[in-house]
């Protein structure tokens, strides 16, 4: 497997990570036999890197991956967790929750539903625009203090949130959505993470299945599946995305790769301090982005693969509008 470190003063992991997101929420039912399956194959792959949040099913990825993990060393996995989103019992989104108090909260009931004495990188999911960063930042600063977290990581921060983030307490990576389809941080903030030596770790590498190659115009979607309610996969977008697709499994297929390969490859490709998560429910989904690791792309490939996907050139904003306004990455 393929290493790369998380920032400056980051632990070294493997090359891509495993999102266990949809193990638990947002994509529909997933089979627990199977993720549990997945995470044991991708760690027996060398995958040493797994990203969850406390609120993915409200706690049940955590407790998923506790169960994954029975019988494996503890140090031989780096658990990146987020915390801060509210949710009701319904499933809903009521907001985020940066303060002090909380966030000694929410880390308690993670190292419990964990099974573990410490969070590899722990990190505020979206950032609370009632709560200065410094405060959030400083409350999981004690944290490491104490020896419950090991490093700080943000989510879909700005790059001035960014920038005092890292004056408190010293960033390790930025988890983040970076792909062929969504590349606005190369304007402003992967320049300022560059800067300051905090790495990129990269969500939706595939686009939420778009850049996936096995979507199709006619795929139903459960009523639990968030991509029901996303810009990108509805009526004439959904259209003009797939088209962007069909151009890349030209280039894919030049290649002897899969469209999830080539897509893959090409955010490996953007700088060793870019980490792809890479978010498999199933066994043969991982070992086809396995495969991403030994694609090598010249610099022809890269060519031919921005002509087919041009920067800005998917139809739709990546959230829907009233996520998209939660995103302080949106302002700058």
């Amino acid at each position: 497997m393929q290493r790369r470190r998380l920032g400056s003063t980051g632990p070294e992991v493997s090359a891509v990570g495993l999102g266990c997101m949809g193990m638990s929420d947002l994509y529909g039912p997933a089979d627990e036999t199977e993720a549990i399956a997945t995470i044991h194959a991708a760690l027996d792959a060398g995958i040493d890197w797994l990203d969850t949040g406390d609120f993915y099913g409200m706690g049940h990825n955590e407790m998923l991956i506790r169960r994954a993990l029975t019988g494996r060393r503890r140090d031989d996995v780096t658990l990146s967790v987020k915390f801060g989103a509210l949710r009701d019992p319904s499933g809903g989104w009521t907001g985020v929750d940066g303060r002090k108090a909380a966030v000694k909260n929410f880390a308690t009931y993670s190292l419990r539903r964990l099974g573990t004495d410490h969070i590899d990188i722990y990190r505020l999911a979206r950032v609370d625009p009632k709560v200065p960063i410094e405060e959030t930042v400083g409350a999981i600063a004690e944290l490491v203090q104490a020896g419950y977290v090991r490093h700080i990581g943000l989510s879909e921060a700005g790059s001035e949130t960014i920038r005092r983030a890292h004056g408190v307490h010293p960033i390790t990576d930025l988890q983040i959505e970076y792909s062929l389809m969504s590349r606005g941080i190369e304007t402003s903030i992967l320049p300022t993470c560059r800067e300051l030596g905090i790495s990129i770790s990269a969500y939706g590498v595939l686009g939420r299945g778009l850049l996936s190659g096995h979507w199709s115009k006619d795929r139903a979607l459960p009523p639990t599946d968030y991509r029901r309610y996303s810009p990108r996969f509805s009526g004439e977008n959904l259209e003009r995305n797939l088209a962007l697709v069909d151009a890349l499994r030209a280039v894919a297929e030049a290649k002897g790769a899969s469209v999830a390969q080539v897509a893959i490859a090409w955010a490996l490709s953007r700088g060793e301090e870019i980490v792809p998560l890479v978010g498999a429910r199933r066994r043969d989904r991982l070992s086809e982005a396995l495969g991403a690791l030994e694609l090598k792309l010249d610099e022809s490939d890269l060519a031919r693969i921005e002509a087919a996907v041009p920067p800005d050139a998917a139809a739709g904003e990546r959230y829907p509008a009233m996520a998209m306004a939660h995103l302080d990455s949106e302002r700058g």
